[in-house]
């Protein structure tokens, strides 16, 4: 029974045998290259066949979601940098716009200035300046009134004295201009004289009610009237946003659609307003008359007591 059972053995182990030299090249081997054969080929399937994604599922790992691990590359610090500017062309010298066809000059020259963008009692502008600074025509056109006395007095204060000297011009624009307050006015300005922009009409001064006053020019824009209308002479155009305008270099900005806006508006000759009646002439004393002889004369002497 011993031998029959390792006869089958022996049978086992040879066909074990056979099949090991059947896969070996030179036809012997042993059990043991077997393992060798075997890491060989699956070193050549992982150079040949891609390899699958392991996933979580498959790894065990928890997803990078569920863990809140951050997963950013980091950005590489990039030293400060001095930035140079590039050099700017000169400014451009633009010129304001032409608003008119007529050229205006602001009416005081060779001078410091100040004067009040805001409403003086009456529509018009005390300009301050120096006495004796030059007092010219804003615009070409005709010299209108001329005023070379100061008649002005406090006494009875007349609306059509207080401009004290005076100087007005008809422009080319249509528009009257008034300066007053003036030390002297110029020679040769009369009524009909042709006057140009920035030409010399007077010197400016404190004549009239401003003779209390520093020297200034009183400025203001009307349109042409009858003399006895003095009222409007002095006054009936805010004059401030075109003296800012020429002073500023915006020589075109024009008086003229405002005058013409406010004349339709009240009338070519509107009634008195403001500041209108002039002080009472003051009444005269009686004179004394002369002594008589038969007048008692009565001396007043110090009692003396005793």
């Amino acid at each position: 029974m011993r031998s029959g059972h390792k006869a089958r053995l022996a049978a086992v182990t040879g066909a074990v045998l056979v099949t090991g030299a059947c896969g070996s090249a030179g036809g012997t081997t042993s059990v043991s290259a077997r393992p060798a054969a075997l890491s060989q080929a699956v070193a050549a399937t992982a150079t040949t066949a891609p390899t699958a994604p392991e996933t979580p599922a498959a790894t065990g790992s928890p997803a990078p979601e569920a863990t809140g691990a951050a997963t950013a590359t980091p950005v590489p610090r990039v030293p400060p940098q001095t930035l140079r500017r590039p050099k700017a062309d000169e400014p451009v010298q633009v010129p304001p716009p032409k608003l008119s066809n007529f050229t205006y000059a602001f009416p005081v020259q060779g001078c410091r200035v100040t004067y009040q963008s805001q409403l003086l009692v009456l529509p018009k502008t005390t300009i301050w300046a120096a006495k004796g600074c030059s007092f010219v025509s804003p615009v070409n056109g005709v010299v209108g009134e001329v005023n070379v006395k100061n008649r002005w007095t406090a006494s009875t204060d007349r609306g059509a004295d207080r401009e004290g000297r005076f100087v007005t011009v008809i422009g080319d624009d249509g528009v009257r201009y008034l300066g007053g307050h003036l030390e002297r006015v110029a020679p040769g300005i009369v009524p009909g004289r042709r006057v140009t922009a920035g030409q010399i009409l007077g010197q400016v001064g404190n004549s009239g009610n401003a003779r209390s006053t520093a020297s200034n020019l009183y400025f203001a824009i009307s349109w042409k009237t009858d003399p006895s209308l003095w009222w409007v002479r002095r006054g009936m155009v805010n004059p401030w946003n075109y003296l800012d305008a020429w002073l500023n270099g915006n020589r075109t900005l024009s008086p003229h659609d405002e005058m013409t806006a406010v004349r339709n508006r009240t009338g070519a000759a509107p009634k008195c307003t403001t500041l209108c009646a002039s002080k009472p002439k003051p009444k005269s004393k009686p004179t004394e008359r002369p002594p008589r002889p038969d007048d008692k004369h009565i001396t007043v002497g110090t009692l003396s007591g005793g």
